[in-house]
């Protein structure tokens, strides 16, 4: 059961009620031997008047069903044009991870592309959680800025769906619900094709080295000057004519770099496959948290070495100085839509393994006005500082001025948000944008700077975040 979900309860009783024709269409979209018991149904279909379908939810236990059934059922959904999926990696995370869900559309004939109708399509009544992204640029809506820069993706600005079959995975259990007739069938009968690793031997780099380490000096010279504290600075990892299969691709990002909140994103030609380990925002009742990442180090060879990397990193300075100045910056934020003094930090300077890298994480959290929805948080709070910089409005002018490229989706969020007005975002970083009409592929990677930054040491940490996709692309990149 979702988050404040109020769906009634399907049982054998209610099922003889609906009739003989409505039971034989349960029964049809039962697998064998099933029977329904216990499972809710949307609010809509408690007058039992006869529909044309009859949604019901489903539920299996994981034992049951082949050990390649998440596979499967990623495959099977990626054939629909608007599809998405969270996946934790069994991981666990201060405040826990994405919760695993899965949804799928074959249109989105209402999908909002501003903020302004997200507010009103948020609003409209629905049994099923809204699945969607925004991109860096949504930024425009909010502030007086614009994007000019190059893209070879060209996202939509902002999309938001209600799934018409959508899965979740409660512990050893998974449930289907909505548009449940013949899905587990379909699932099931999808193959989990051999398919050899991906091979894309270079990516070019739209700003060169060279050219990155000078504007590394120009924005401490901005800092110098009084023009921002801190800037997160991008450069984008590109290929072109590129033909490869975005499900595998992802699947082998999750063996490689599993992350907390990870995802697959796919709006028609547009893919995104996600290893984000950073959350932006999430809601749980009244309370709204935020867990900025600032501060990264890789992982050791052997458990001493990695030990006195995270100790390291745990004393390192300047790694501190950027981790607080976000976490002040996300105070601020907050505060727009927080009731007054419930503004808190109750972690700072969290330091937390990954496969690849150690990161130092802080939570922010606040308990929210109750006159306050999802999009006046999304207003205060979009972007994250940890992907801009502060102050956040001249941080962001100045990474149109020096990026190269627009951000798309990368800094963007990917998440979903329940019929409760709960939700969840993640930061999408650590991720692959793939068009897959054009074969544009893109991956984008950064690093804060500061006054005490190091040119060559920035550049090698974009390298480090780069590392888990490209081992998996089996690319190198152009200097």
């Amino acid at each position: 059961m979702p988050p404040g979900g109020s769906w009634p309860i399907l049982t054998a009783d209610l099922v003889r009620a609906a009739g003989a024709s409505a039971r034989r269409r349960i029964e049809a979209s039962l697998p064998t031997g099933g029977r329904p018991s216990g499972h809710p149904v949307p609010r809509r279909l408690r007058r039992l008047a006869p529909p044309p379908y009859f949604c019901a939810v489903l539920s299996f236990p994981l034992a049951s069903l082949p050990f390649d059934f998440t596979a499967r059922a990623l495959r099977w959904a990626a054939g629909f044009a608007h599809c998405a999926y969270f996946e934790p990696n069994r991981l666990s995370y201060p405040a826990g991870p994405f919760e695993q869900l899965l949804g799928v559309a074959a249109e989105a004939p209402d999908a909002p592309r501003t903020l302004a109708e997200l507010r009103s399509w948020q609003q409209r009544e629905g049994a099923a959680p809204g699945f969607g992204f925004l991109t860096y640029e949504v930024k425009n809506e909010i502030e007086q800025l614009t994007s000019a820069n190059f893209s070879g993706l060209d996202w939509p600005v902002l999309h938001f769906f209600r799934p018409q079959t959508w899965l979740r995975w409660d512990g050893e259990r998974v449930e289907i619900h909505g548009h449940t007739a013949g899905v587990l069938d379909a699932i099931l009968a999808t193959p989990v094709p051999a398919v050899p690793p991906v091979r894309v031997p270079l990516l070019r780099a739209r700003l060169p080295k060279a050219d990155y380490l000078r504007t590394v000096e120009a924005v401490r010279e901005d800092i110098l000057n009084g023009e921002v504290y801190e800037l997160n600075l991008c450069q984008e990892l590109y290929a072109e004519a590129v033909v490869l299969d975005p499900v595998e691709v992802f699947l082998r990002l999750q063996a490689a770099s599993p992350a907390p909140f990870a995802g697959f994103f796919r709006h028609r030609h547009h893919y995104l496959l996600c290893a984000s380990p950073e959350r932006f925002l999430a809601r749980r009742g009244a309370t709204i948290l935020s867990q900025p990442i600032k501060g990264t180090i890789r992982r050791g060879t052997t458990a001493a070495e990695d030990e006195q990397q995270r100790l390291r990193l745990l004393h390192d300075e300047k790694e501190r100085a950027e981790n607080l100045m976000i976490v002040d910056l996300v105070r601020n934020d907050l505060a727009r839509v927080a009731q007054t003094g419930t503004v808190q930090v109750p972690e700072l300077f969290g330091l937390y393994p990954f496969r690849q890298v150690w990161q130092m994480i802080s939570t922010v959290q606040a308990a929210l006005r109750p006159d306050v929805g999802m999009v006046d948080v999304l207003r205060a709070s979009f972007p994250m500082g940890s992907m801009t910089g502060a102050p956040k409005i001249r941080a962001m002018q100045l990474i149109e001025q020096y990026e190269r490229t627009r951000r798309g989706l990368y800094s963007g969020s990917i998440g979903y948000v329940w019929p409760s007005g709960d939700f969840d975002f993640n930061v999408v970083i650590r991720s692959l944008q793939y068009r897959q009409d054009t074969g544009y592929l893109s991956l984008q990677v950064g690093s804060a700077i500061t006054y005490d930054s190091v040119a060559e040491r920035e550049y090698e940490e974009c390298l480090l975040k780069a590392r888990a996709v490209l081992e998996v692309l089996g690319a190198t990149v152009s200097e």
